[in-house]
């Protein structure tokens, strides 16, 4: 999701956030720490979430502060009312969802899938380095 006409300010790291939406296996609300941020102009955050669960590559539209999330139960309207979904972000989800569904391929522990092809590849090249 994107923000329109509001910067969030960047997260450091080992700072306490929320999760603003529901992700995979962490449901709206869960608290968590940052562990990694990473990028430079597009900065994405690794997240290690009080479930157990660890993502990475998490928008910073997807995360709130310690305290923007007490403000937004108090009530405020911390990050705007214009939200909007991006095309790159539905089609990089469909596209996971349908390399899932074909049965090929394995997930990350960071929600990304590798297709099939590419696990026999990497298989087959280390048989040939013996490996």
């Amino acid at each position: 999701m994107t923000v329109i006409g509001r910067h969030l300010p960047t997260l450091k790291k080992r700072a306490k956030v929320v999760a603003r939406h529901d992700l995979r296996d962490v449901p709206e609300g869960t608290a968590g720490r940052v562990v990694l941020v990473n990028g430079m102009t597009w900065i994405r955050y690794w997240v290690r979430f009080e479930n157990g669960v660890y993502l990475g590559s998490i928008n910073r539209n997807d995360l709130a502060s310690a305290d923007e999330w007490k403000r937004h139960l108090a009530g405020e309207d911390v990050w705007g009312d214009e939200v909007e979904e991006t095309e790159d972000a539905d089609d990089t989800a469909a596209a996971d969802a349908a390399a899932a569904s074909s049965g090929g391929g394995s997930t990350t522990p960071s929600g990304t899938v590798i297709p099939e092809y590419l696990i026999e590849r990497s298989k087959a090249a280390r048989e040939r380095l013996g490996a």
